[in-house]
């Protein structure tokens, strides 16, 4: 008998588009909801043209890395909202679903008459959620953007990188549509469906993906708030740690397989940059991190010998651990920091993630799913395990894959029916 999946029989309405809004829906898919995505030829959602895209397939809309590892286990269909009869499908749509999503600016939706008060007159219990940039109050209601310009605002860039060189961000641009957003609004969906289903009662949810994302500032509010201190970028620093940082290892020549599947053929790479993280907090891991090293003479520098002489001599502190770290490879750093009580890790790129890491190995992390018009291609795992009910990863849709299947099964619609709304263009 087949597990009942923790969220089966719960049927999403997902109006949402590019990252933010589809991470939160490709998480209830992957537990057992319907999750049905709606999107038009009319207007193509930008995550379909993102890269990575296999370069040796017809390029369609079909075939974007981004896309479908934002968009496994949904069904796709397609409806043109610009058309009333659009419109009219859209709602009936929403009359047996028990979530609506979207992640559009204040307005998109109340264009389509689409809005919560609208929809709660069709279903009473309807779950809405909205993902604007800014919210749908205040002065920037109406400003637009996507991860990389709600990172910037948000405060983030300005505390990253070097102090000496403009702001740099984070190295994914959308750093907020991999975290924070994404993973809020799924909380407040899932305590709004709790809550539902004890009451009866629906909610109206907003986030405002701005504000959602200041909370990934730590302490930068709070020191402002309490010491009147701007924190500003550090590099790989902690003011409450030494050392703290990023250090050159050697570099080595390896077989890259890119694609990681058995009939792939590796590629020869020089890898003449690798880097292991290692972070010291306390004098006991001072005194296991000098162990580490076998003690050299440096270590028992009186320069040394209190974190305020380290954090004053970090520049000196830091060249000293690069020269132990540069004849040994980032694994060997990590592992020999790890067993003597010290924080280290291997920096690692796509590559060393996808075919070297060994943690992601034993756990299975990543899902390779086969796609009728890219082939095998791999997939991010889910982020975290039910033993109960375990998720399941499966493919994304093609664009307008499942319109026979929602329109006739789910909504009922006749044959003619939906031959006719084809040829009327509604369902473009």
């Amino acid at each position: 008998m087949k597990t009942r999946l923790p969220m089966q029989g719960v049927r999403v309405a997902d109006f949402s588009w590019f990252g933010a809004g589809p991470y939160v829906t490709r998480l209830f898919a992957a537990y057992g909801a319907e999750v049905i995505r709606i999107e038009s030829n009319t207007k193509i959602d930008g995550m379909r043209w993102q890269a990575p895209r296999k370069p040796d397939v017809t390029q369609t809309y079909n075939i974007s890395g981004m896309y479908n590892n934002f968009n496994p286990g949904k069904l796709g269909i397609t409806l043109n909202l610009n058309l009333a009869k659009g419109v009219e499908i859209a709602r009936k749509l929403v009359s047996v679903s028990d979530v609506v999503l979207d992640n559009f600016i204040p307005g998109a939706m109340a264009k389509w008459g689409l809005t919560y008060d609208e929809l709660v007159k069709i279903k009473p219990d309807i779950i809405v959620a909205t993902m604007p940039v800014m919210g749908i109050t205040g002065p920037y209601t109406l400003w637009r953007g996507f991860g990389t310009t709600i990172r910037t605002v948000a405060g983030i860039d300005y505390i990253t990188g070097n102090p000496d060189r403009p702001p740099i961000g984070t190295g994914m641009a959308a750093f907020p549509d991999f975290t924070c957003n994404p993973y809020h609004m799924a909380t407040a969906i899932l305590s709004a469906l709790h809550y539902r289903n004890k009451t009866g009662k629906g909610q109206f949810i907003e986030l405002a993906q701005f504000e959602s994302t200041v909370c990934w500032t730590e302490t930068a509010i709070l020191d402002y708030t309490v010491n009147k201190r701007i924190q500003t970028s550090m590099r790989n620093r902690l003011p409450h740690a030494a050392p703290h940082g990023v250090y050159r290892c050697l570099g080595e020549d390896r077989e890259v397989d890119y694609c990681a599947m058995p009939e792939s053929e590796p590629e020869h790479r020089k890898k003449d940059e690798r880097w292991c993280a290692i972070a010291v907090f306390t004098e006991d891991e001072w005194k296991a991190f000098c162990n580490v090293m076998g003690n050299p003479p440096w270590t028992k520098d009186k320069k040394f010998a209190t974190f305020h002489g380290r954090k004053e001599n970090e520049d000196e502190l830091d060249s000293l651990v690069e020269e132990w770290t540069i004849k040994k490879s980032p694994e060997e750093v990590m592992m020999l920091m790890q067993k003597g009580g010290v924080a280290a890790g291997v920096v690692q790129d796509g590559e060393d993630l996808q075919t070297r890491d060994p943690q992601l190995k034993e756990r299975g992390f990543y899902v390779y799913l086969d796609h009728p018009e890219t082939g095998r291609i791999a997939h991010d795992g889910l982020t975290f395990a039910l033993s109960a009910t375990p998720g399941e990863i499966r493919r994304a849709p093609l664009l307008g894959e499942h319109n026979e299947y929602v329109y006739r099964e789910v909504l009922g619609l006749s044959e003619d029916k939906v031959n006719q709304l084809i040829m009327d263009g509604v369902l473009e």
